[in-house]
């Protein structure tokens, strides 16, 4: 009887030493931050591919199969049935699982082709760090927030966050069979097709022929907009960081005095509110004309989740939550979930609506 035990006792130390060797394998940033470089992602290179061509069916799953799926700036809001299972998208092992403000219960696995998945809002995870999964393995089941039943779903490369439609078709929720390359710039992730499968290229051409064109052309031709129809987010101030240049700024930081009144760029709906991680208190508006707006590092936000705004309407007051060393406001615009340096819509000098048109085609934005 002995005996027995102590070979109980044995393989049961064993069972405690793997687990905590599996935890081991990431450390305690890894474990507690949903957005975190993954160590010696671009060790040897400043770029790399994931070829999704090679896929077979089970190694992909969407994380709600049966749910609806909306763009929220990079998150997928996949809306579903309560008790609803959310399952891993691609094999790999659970960086992260735990509580996170803003976040509720939320996972992140970490795939072998060097993305991250993020699903947030669960109300119960059932995987544990270090654990393996497989595309398509049950890890949660879905929760929500404020009465409604959804996941909060994103892609993470090296800790940034891409659109998650250049991987999947939100409404079949298929995984586009092509081939990404993902290159490192600065702090940030830039994304483009590498190459097609052949079935898509073969769809492609045999549409070319057809009267209606497959590929989608929206105008936004910002000199016929009134004056009631904008307003400048932040009048009176002045930029203290770019758009873009070495910092790979994905907005313009504009700045007057603490807790001054922030503008709703154009009507629309919000769609975010709330604290967001670096962002600090953070707010998503989607507008009609085909653009989006976010506004961060307020001390306070006025408006709620759904709110619907006019353009002026002041929605928040500056000031320094989240990543920030000075009160001020963060500016990012995107036309058709596409970022642009908010200049092409505003003139930071005077204050005004640029006269020229802004035109989205294959997936791209210019100006005309």
């Amino acid at each position: 009887m002995m005996r027995l035990r102590c070979v109980f006792l044995f393989y049961f130390l064993c069972w405690i030493g793997v687990a905590v060797a599996q935890q081991r394998r990431f450390t305690l940033s890894e474990q507690q931050q949903i957005s975190i470089a993954t160590p010696g992602l671009f060790a040897r290179s400043h770029a790399f591919q994931v070829d999704f061509t090679v896929l077979r069916p089970e190694e992909y799953s969407f994380p709600l199969p049966v749910g609806k799926a909306d763009l929220q700036g990079n998150d997928l809001e996949i809306t579903t049935q309560k008790g609803d299972a959310v399952k891993a998208m691609f094999g790999g092992i659970v960086r992260l699982s735990r509580s996170i403000p803003g976040y509720g219960p939320v996972i992140v696995i970490r795939h072998d082709n060097g993305l991250e998945t993020v699903y947030g809002h669960n109300a119960q995870n059932l995987v544990d760090v270090g654990q393996k999964v497989k595309a398509g393995q049950t890890i949660a089941i879905v929760g929500g927030a404020e009465g409604k039943v959804f996941c909060t779903f994103s892609i993470l490369v090296n800790g940034n966050k891409i659109n998650p439609v250049t991987v999947v078709d939100v409404k079949s929720h298929r995984l586009r069979k092509q081939v990404l390359l993902f290159e490192k710039q600065g702090t940030l992730i830039s994304v483009r097709t590498s190459r097609e499968s052949k079935d898509k290229q073969s769809e492609e051409k045999g549409n070319a022929g057809n009267s209606k064109s497959q590929t989608e052309i929206t105008r936004l031709e910002l000199n016929q907009l009134k004056n009631s129809d904008w307003a400048y987010p932040l009048p009176g101030s002045h930029v203290i960081s770019p758009y873009g240049g070495a910092r790979r700024h994905a907005g313009v930081d504009i700045k007057t005095c603490p807790r001054d009144r922030i503008l709703a760029a154009f009507d629309g709906i919000v769609t975010q509110s709330g604290p967001y991680f670096g962002y600090g208190n953070f707010i998503v508006i989607k507008h009609d004309n085909g653009l989006e707006t976010h506004y961060s590092h307020q001390s306070k936000n006025f408006v709620k989740k759904g709110d619907r705004v006019k353009a002026g309407q002041v929605i928040g007051l500056t000031g320094r939550t989240g990543r920030a060393t000075t009160e001020h406001l963060h500016f990012e615009v995107l036309f058709h979930g596409r970022r642009i340096d908010p200049a092409w819509v505003f003139d930071h000098v005077s204050k005004s609506l640029q006269q020229h048109t802004l035109v989205y085609s294959k997936g791209r934005v210019r100006k005309q």
